[in-house]
């Protein structure tokens, strides 16, 4: 009988490692890792410094959301601002406030975890941490100068029980939205959201400094 349900870190393994693929900020790493029949198996899976991403909430219960094209599959996304934890050891909540400010020109008083995972744990090593801000204003100074993708940027505010629909129904299909609008909904309709953790909770998936 399982005590806790609990995940828990553990290591295979592993015989053998290369990285056939190496891109500006993602690779493609290959490892021959034991089985528990005493064989060795091949596993290939996509390489990621990690990523974090705002939750940003109104008071008036409305999602700061973000739309951008994602080429990967051919669709225009509503998203979550979000982005790279691109710098070694840097502190995630830096990371999230710069990424609301860069994506929405926006700042927050009142920062929280609201909930960590991995984005497809099967295919790559990639950790995402989804913050929740409260108490939104509007950024002091210019904007933010975009480039790429995110130069058509559309912004909008979404009440949170129309997310809640919009993603029952299918509509919504980016899974760090997906995650972040459910887990605010749990938190509201259960503990509430003091209990969530303080924004310089421990990630041992990606361990950061003060």
């Amino acid at each position: 009988m399982v005590e806790q349900i609990r995940d828990e870190a553990e290591e295979w393994t592993v015989r053998a490692s290369s990285t056939p693929f190496q891109g500006r900020v993602t690779g493609v790493r290959t490892d021959e890792v034991l089985m528990p029949d005493g064989g060795y198996q091949r596993r290939d899976y996509q390489t990621h410094p990690g990523s974090v991403a705002v939750l940003a909430l109104d008071d008036r219960q409305r999602v700061l959301l973000v739309r951008q094209y994602r080429h990967p599959v051919r669709a225009r996304l509503w998203e979550l601002p979000a982005g790279l934890l691109d710098v070694p050891g840097e502190n995630p909540l830096h990371a999230a406030q710069r990424e609301l400010y860069e994506e929405a020109h926006c700042k927050a008083e009142s920062w929280r975890v609201l909930v960590d995972f991995y984005t497809s744990p099967g295919g790559t090593d990639e950790a995402l941490r989804i913050f929740l801000a409260t108490d939104l204003a509007e950024a002091r100074g210019e904007k933010y100068a975009a480039d790429g993708e995110e130069l058509e940027i559309q912004l909008a505010r979404v009440p949170l029980e129309e997310l809640v629909e919009l993603v029952l129904a299918g509509e919504l299909h980016n899974p760090t939205l997906i995650s972040g609008t459910l887990a605010l909904r749990a938190a509201l309709t259960g503990p509430g959201l003091p209990a969530l953790r303080p924004a310089d909770a421990p990630w041992p998936a990606r361990p950061f400094t003060a």
